[in-house]
């Protein structure tokens, strides 16, 4: 049964049967695509290296007592007066050289780190949602052409100012175009590749990123100065930039858009790469046109952010979508934290960190294509809800840990769950919206969370029952949405308003 529905789907799909659904056009393009993740992780979870935990010791002025002065921001210069320390040494055993030891970012500047990731997480916020809009625009090519270019040029004078204000403002600069280059080449593979295959490579499409953050410690540990991460993690980004010019624009968006010539082109190079009859291009084009075409062609109007709130359905569907993007992004950023404060080797706790991602995303690459994707969001949901409000009342260090990993590994089921099925329940008009704005909740969530997990000072049990507690409330939305699998992708946004509504009229009459 499943097989044949899944014929039906893709014969539905005119344009999926142009292109043909996997082969050599695919499989290039998605490679390429793919490795954008690389740099994201990289420049996104930058701050633990670039900023690393630091001990300092005041040199100037000189103490007068025999008193230790590791750690001291005032010191005692004589007859009970204590002074500010306007001169630091510091610990370069591990770390020759961070924006920490350059810019005396200690005592009364300590606050600047987390200042500097807040601009971070701010920007990858703003890429988001600025390079979203503009994908839905001007077309997906282009965006990813400019961030990619921006990323690499800003990445790179990161590295060479001598200017704390200026290293932040270029480094916010950077976060914008990695937040643009997530987003749109997630979606230009999720409209390229045929439904069969479209839930397996949205899996794998963030493999690159996991092995991003397994490398940060081995980049780290290669260079050993802030200038040296920064310019390493921004070198990939160049080459990309150059490599991306065979990437084609998307042919649904040219088809949404009412551009048919140039995605006839496109379409036909797709055919011929991947041995599909040329005929099949023609019926595409004819059909679109007759049917969807025509209808783009007509209507002027220009779709932004509020098409996803103007229908009741589709603004039901928009509110849990993007719940459970605020929850993943909280959640998982605020757990990594979390487990930061455990004492050790960086180099090994971060590597552990990330490599207890690896089971969570393994189940979904198996479950993807069999299982509901709103079972496995669920069942995500719940096992960090479960492992985290465990934690409420469990003290003993070495159940933390399990605990506080089981958490991440839930997320790491959640995380690309909430990805495809965004790529799937959005309407082609304004998916690259949709997928944005989710991404900016999910952005919020990331930006909060180092608050939350820091509210163990006031209880311990503040920063498990929060981050607990939204997961739990993400699952049970998730039993308004409609399921998403083998379903063929919404266009207009009369498609996506009635995606859903039939497959509720008939559990209602069962």
């Amino acid at each position: 049964m499943l097989e044949g529905a899944m014929k039906e789907h893709a014969s539905l799909d005119v344009i999926q049967n142009a292109m043909g659904v996997m082969g050599p056009w695919h499989i290039v393009i998605a490679v390429a695509l793919s490795l954008v993740k690389f740099p994201v992780a990289w420049h996104q979870l930058s701050i633990v290296f670039l900023a690393p935990p630091t001990n300092f010791s005041c040199a100037a002025p000189f103490s007068t007592t025999n008193e230790s002065t590791i750690l001291k921001c005032y010191v005692d210069v004589g007859n009970g007066t204590m002074e500010k320390c306007t001169s630091f040494k510091y610990d370069k055993r591990i770390f020759k050289e961070s924006i920490v030891t350059k810019w005396d970012l200690v005592c009364d500047r300590e606050q600047l780190v987390n200042f500097v990731q807040s601009c971070i997480m701010f920007g990858v916020l703003i890429g988001n949602l600025v390079f979203s809009i503009m994908a839905d625009r001007i077309g997906r090519k282009k965006p990813l052409m400019i961030a990619l270019g921006l990323q690499s040029l800003t990445g790179f004078i990161c590295a060479f100012v001598q200017w704390f204000e200026l290293f932040v403002i270029f480094k916010f600069i950077s976060a914008i175009a990695t937040g643009g280059t997530m987003l749109v080449s997630f979606v230009l593979l999720m409209e390229i590749v045929g439904i069969e295959w479209r839930s397996i490579m949205s899996v794998l499409f963030h493999m690159p990123f996991l092995l991003g953050y397994l490398m940060n410690p081995l980049i780290s540990y290669l260079t050993h100065t802030w200038d040296g991460f920064q310019m390493a993690i921004s070198i990939p980004s160049l080459f990309l930039l150059s490599y991306y010019w065979i990437i084609p624009e998307s042919p649904r968006w040219l088809l949404a858009v009412g551009k048919l010539t140039k995605a006839e082109q496109i379409l036909m190079k797709a055919a011929g790469r991947n041995k599909i009859p040329i005929e099949n291009v023609k019926t595409a084009i004819e059909t679109y046109e007759s049917n969807v075409g025509l209808r783009h062609k007509q209507s002027k109007e220009k779709y932004n952010i509020t098409h996803l709130f103007r229908t009741p359905n589709l603004r039901l569907k928009t509110i849990c979508v993007c719940f459970n993007w605020f929850v993943c992004g909280s959640c998982f950023f605020g757990l990594a934290q979390y487990m930061g404060y455990i004492d050790g080797n960086i180099f090994v706790n971060v590597a552990v960190s990330a490599a207890a991602e690896l089971p969570g995303t393994m189940v979904v690459l198996l479950l993807i294509s069999r299982v509901s994707r709103l079972k496995i969001l669920i069942s995500g949901n719940l096992l960090s809800a479960a492992s985290l409000l465990l934690l409420t009342v469990i003290s003993n260090s070495n159940f933390t840990v399990l605990l506080a990993t089981l958490g991440i590994a839930g997320m790491s089921l959640s995380f690309p769950t909430i990805y495809l099925y965004s790529s799937e329940v959005f309407p082609t008009v304004i998916r690259n919206v949709g997928i944005g704005l989710g991404s900016v909740c999910a952005r919020v969530g990331s930006i909060i969370a180092p608050y939350i997990a820091t509210m163990g000072k006031i209880e311990p049990w503040l920063p498990p029952l929060i981050f607990g507690v939204g997961p739990l409330f993400g699952a049970l939305l998730c039993f308004l949405l409609p399921e998403t699998i083998n379903c063929e992708l919404p266009e207009t946004i009369e498609d996506g308003e009635n995606f859903g509504k039939k497959q509720i009229r008939k559990d209602t009459t069962k």
